[in-house]
């Protein structure tokens, strides 16, 4: 990978990580268009430099994250379930559904899903005073929810708002859990994914993850401000839009000029 598609593939991750779009979805498209050869590092950068992401969440919410214990422990039990699936099927996963048939088909689907979120729960009032308030069946629930999200193009954020929607949280609610249930999932999966690939990755490599981490974080805080302010005023439907668009656009593109989608 040059350092240019380095910096392209980092600003994607960080506008698109925390918005119900799939950052892993959008990742892989992009370096299908651009040439890159799928290799195990390729997919070991797409996932890594998610965490620098989840770091400008840290930083956005630190108020939050040092008020009590109580929110990290709806977060710990929120947390099981993909973990206990990630660990039992990682190596299929990554073999197996990184490819852009699987990443176009999700964006679909859930794009429907999320244009009938938004109409379910536009300007519903919600059950809970603070985001702590859930109790650990329904922070299960939204564990159970986010596993979806282990198939690449369906996002973590999408599955887990309608989740956090499906327990009772209203629109804000939703995506700031979600926000927060980043920051062990992505740690936990990077963390595993370079201690199993760490010792084939290059010194040049790991400049390169550094470098994309910086522009990933940047580009994190600043569609996270961004994508408060549009769910608050307009929900979610346009987010569906614009994932069941941008995958007919690639498959139409795809199929017209004979790209392999493998």
């Amino acid at each position: 990978m040059s350092i240019i598609e380095v910096i392209i593939l980092s600003i994607i991750e960080g506008i698109t990580e925390f918005l119900p779009i799939s950052s892993t979805g959008h990742m892989i498209l992009a370096s299908h268009f651009m040439g890159i050869e799928n290799t195990e590092f390729l997919k070991t950068f797409e996932i890594s430099i998610q965490l620098s992401a989840v770091l400008a969440i840290v930083v956005m919410y630190r108020d939050k994250l040092f008020a009590g214990l109580q929110l990290y422990y709806k977060l710990f039990w929120a947390f099981i379930p993909v973990s206990v699936v990630g660990l039992l099927f990682y190596d299929a996963i990554k073999a197996v559904l990184f490819n852009t048939i699987v990443v176009s088909v999700m964006l679909i689907l859930g794009g429907i899903v999320l244009i009938w979120l938004d109409k379910w729960t536009r300007n519903r009032e919600t059950q809970y005073k603070e985001l702590e308030d859930i109790s650990t069946k329904s922070a299960l629930m939204i564990g159970i929810a986010q596993c979806f999200a282990l198939i690449p193009g369906t996002s973590r954020a999408a599955a887990t708002i309608i989740g956090g929607a499906a327990i009772g949280y209203n629109e804000r609610q939703a995506t700031e859990f979600s926000f927060l249930l980043a920051i062990p999932t992505m740690a936990a999966a990077t963390g595993y994914d370079l201690f199993k690939t760490a010792s084939g990755i290059s010194m040049e490599q790991f400049m390169l993850l550094g470098l994309g981490s910086v522009f990933a974080f940047i580009f994190a805080w600043v569609a996270v401000k961004g994508f408060l302010k549009v769910v608050d005023s307009y929900g979610f439907r346009h987010f569906g839009y614009y994932r069941i668009g941008l995958a007919v656009i690639f498959l139409i593109l795809a199929f017209g000029f004979n790209i392999t989608l493998y």
